[in-house]
């Protein structure tokens, strides 16, 4: 097991907040290997990036000699999670939860190791709860402590309903922790409240409370909403290698960070450098393709990566874009720009209705990929080549 000063960088690497950091310092100097937990409802059948980063930080204490638990909510799936929703959130049926948990413990064995990971489902202690258990387990907390809650608060707030059986959804996640006796739990930073009930029922019951690490909600292909199937901003472990590969280099350049920050198991002194060659004048574009690859590898195999490299490398080149070209920074506003706007602006159209035209027949492209709607509205920050037609181009930083 890697020393403790080492450990905890690693643990602690694109973490959002560790609660309370003193506590995993103390149980990583013991040297004893820890039991670490992080519960995943199965509400759709696929996983996607976004799952993937409480994953990549189980592997890592994996990597360290620690315990791993991917917990299936498969009972906590039959109330709903309450988190982030306005509105009470429709449960699923016990067939659609046991099908969706066969398809993540076959994805989730890309990341882990399969030998060294405990697989467990929460109705295995809350069956055994029974009703009279649960009444006193919801016995244990008031109305007014389930009102704290920043989701329930506004709902509550704006005459929106609360289901009784949303108040249960916390109340079931901590007393998992009870139930795994759990060192540290993960989950994202919109989870907080739900993690930090695991800490009270553990107190409640004479356990050691647990360490609660929470991760950032990675952002989907939009670069501002979190990535979710529900928005289709959202980049799936099962996507074929190819839509996979188009999906990653359609992120701006200030994402692209974000993602290796988050999904990357590159070394921090490697990513770094990309980030200085970067800084330097090698294109983005280059370095996209990189993590592409990485990740294409991991959820498929190096030979698919090398394949959807190739099948990028032949389109791009059809699409005849040339490495030097004019260039230009455009200031956004809040609103963001319009495409025809943004065209003239950087001198490709004479005027809007010009470029009105131009995107009708089919002549305007951003990095290769034909733009459609006339009323498309650029609001992310970034660097790509627009072109309209076949010989005029612009590379356009959007600040």
């Amino acid at each position: 097991m890697a020393n403790w000063e080492s450990a905890f960088a690693e643990i602690k690497r694109g973490s959002d907040e560790i609660l309370i950091e003193e506590e995993l310092v103390e149980r990583l100097k013991s040297g004893k290997p820890l039991k670490i937990k992080a519960g995943f409802d199965p509400t759709a059948p696929d996983l996607h990036l976004g799952h993937t980063v409480l994953i990549n930080k189980l592997r890592t204490f994996q990597q360290l000699g620690h315990e791993v638990i991917f917990l299936i909510g498969d009972f906590t799936g039959l109330i709903g999670d309450p988190t982030g929703k306005n509105v009470t959130r429709k449960p699923l049926t016990a067939e659609q939860i046991l099908e969706n948990a066969k398809t993540y413990q076959d994805q989730v064995f890309k990341i882990l190791d399969p030998e060294k990971t405990s697989i467990r489902f929460n109705s295995e202690w809350m069956n055994k709860l029974g009703a009279a258990g649960m009444i006193k387990l919801a016995a244990s907390q008031t109305v007014a402590r389930m009102l704290e809650r920043d989701d329930f608060k506004k709902r509550y707030a704006n005459g929106q309903p609360i289901a009784i059986h949303e108040f249960l959804y916390p109340l079931v996640q901590g007393w998992d922790s009870v139930a795994l006796k759990s060192d540290v739990e993960l989950g994202g930073t919109d989870q907080r409240f739900n993690l930090l009930m695991g800490r009270e029922l553990q107190k409640s019951q004479g356990q050691k409370q647990q360490t609660v690490l929470m991760m950032p909600l990675l952002e989907g292909l939009d670069g501002v909403q979190k990535m979710s199937k529900s928005l289709n901003n959202y980049i799936g472990i099962t996507d074929a290698p190819n839509e996979m590969f188009g999906k990653i280099m359609s992120i701006s350049d200030d994402l692209m960070w974000r993602y290796y920050d988050l999904l990357s198991f590159k070394p921090l002194e490697e990513i770094d450098s990309l980030k200085q060659q970067v800084n330097e004048g090698k294109n983005p574009r280059d370095v996209k393709i990189l993590l592409a690859q990485e990740i294409i590898a991991r959820f498929h195999t190096p030979q698919d990566a090398d394949n959807a490299l190739q099948d990028f490398v032949q389109r791009f080149q059809k699409n005849a874009i040339p490495e030097e070209m004019p260039e230009h920074t455009v200031e956004l506003d809040v609103n963001g720009i319009i495409i025809g706007n943004l065209l003239k602006e950087v001198g490709l159209v004479t005027s809007t209705s010009d470029a009105m035209r131009m995107i009708k027949s089919g002549a305007v492209k951003i990095d290769g990929n034909k733009v459609e709607d006339t009323r498309l509205v650029i609001t992310e920050h970034s660097t790509k080549v627009y072109q309209v037609g076949k010989r005029k181009f612009a590379r356009v930083t959007l600040n």
